[in-house]
């Protein structure tokens, strides 16, 4: 048997708990530290889950780490995962993983020199419910997609995070914090994004906190709130995109994709199951799931959902193992990080933006794929 990647983590926020109490699930790997820059922030967390907490500088240079995730601010994601690389480690990067393009371009350049890997979130298109959707697009069910629409919209985040603030900075907002789900999981379906145009307002000036010690205090807000966008694929399908935080209820679903024989209505792609639907001329036909390990509802979800985030960072280390692409991979991170900037840039210009950037779609993962990733219980 060959010995366990250690993996460290660097940035203990909130999402930092969903991490860390989900990777015992998988296969491969071990947490072995985390890091932040507030020492109590990563002791909690080391102390919640068996872990030491260490100083990221001496996390980076520990030689029982292999892997690195990055969890920090999305404005920070750069810098830290090229500080890792520097290190020596394998980067796995919550989302966005870099702000623009030519950052990106950097990490590739500099994983490549070193010979090391780069796998960034969102790895929810690995859910069931999206690899089945998948196999019944690669299989012509609905026949050619042509079109589709993407909508993913409510008030926002202050409500209910304590520090919201880094979700109103440049850098954030609907489209690259929320984004990378809908985008990826398009991109995993259809292929690479060929142009975009948009359109994009603000609603409020500043944002109020709702829950938390900073409760009533306001954040300012310096990134729209609000944009529909139109994606055209290499494929030629066009998919309308909506995404916004100054909405109080809607009626969209979350992504419906039209083809020559049918519709697909999908779920949320921010989470890996959910009910799949297909529609022709005459009904509207509720799916039965594809038996695959990452649809199934476990334990980890407080809301009877599937969750196995963490999937991503699995499917990088068997990658390594067995020098193959992991799915959760730099180009496919890059292009989508391209298509947000350029759906900003386009709402900012008033005209389309062409995307110089393809990937090739992420190989899908069969349910035995995903049951190898899974650690035998």
């Amino acid at each position: 048997m060959m010995p366990e990647f250690g993996v460290g983590l660097i940035g203990c926020g909130n999402i930092s708990t969903a991490y860390l109490s989900l990777a015992p699930m998988f296969a491969g790997f071990d947490m072995r530290a985390v890091a932040d820059l507030h020492p109590d922030a990563a002791a909690r967390q080391a102390q919640a889950f068996g872990l030491r907490a260490l100083s990221v500088e001496d996390l980076l240079a520990a030689p029982n780490i292999d892997v690195v995730v990055n969890l920090t601010v999305p404005a920070a994601h750069f810098d830290v995962t090229r500080q890792i690389l520097e290190a020596g480690k394998h980067a796995y990067s919550e989302k966005p993983l870099v702000l623009n393009l030519a950052e990106g371009e950097v990490l590739r350049d500099l994983a490549a020199s070193k010979g090391l890997r780069i796998g960034a979130a969102p790895d929810t298109f690995l859910g069931g419910v999206h690899q089945h959707a998948r196999a019944l697009i690669d299989a012509g069910a609905v026949g050619q997609v042509t079109s589709g629409t993407a909508h993913v919209m409510s008030r926002g985040m202050e409500a209910w995070h304590p520090n919201p603030d880094f979700f109103f900075a440049p850098g954030a907002g609907p489209i690259l914090d929320l984004g990378p789900y809908y985008i990826t999981n398009l991109v995993q379906l259809l292929g690479p994004v060929r142009s975009v145009l948009a359109q994009a307002v603000t609603a409020f000036e500043r944002r109020t906190i709702g829950s938390g010690p900073r409760a009533g205090e306001t954040v300012p807000v310096r990134t729209p709130t609000t944009l529909h966008g139109l994606l055209t694929f290499e494929v030629g399908a066009v998919i309308s995109l909506g995404a916004s935080w100054d909405v109080a209820a809607h009626r969209h679903g979350h992504m419906e994709l039209y083809g020559t024989n049918g519709t697909l209505f999908l779920p949320d792609p921010n989470y890996f199951g959910g009910t799949l639907e297909l529609g022709t001329e005459t009904s509207i036909e509720t799916l039965a799931p594809l038996d695959h390990p990452f649809g199934l509802p476990n334990a980890h979800s407080t809301d009877g959902r599937a969750n196995y985030r963490m999937a991503g960072l699995a499917d990088l280390v068997a990658a390594i193992r067995a020098d193959r692409p992991h799915r959760c991979g730099l180009d496919l991170a890059l292009h989508v990080v391209e298509v947000m900037t350029a759906l900003l840039e386009a709402a900012e210009r008033g005209e389309r933006v062409d995307v110089a950037s393809t990937c090739t779609r992420p190989a899908p993962l069969s349910p035995q794929d995903a049951q190898d990733l899974l650690r035998a219980v």
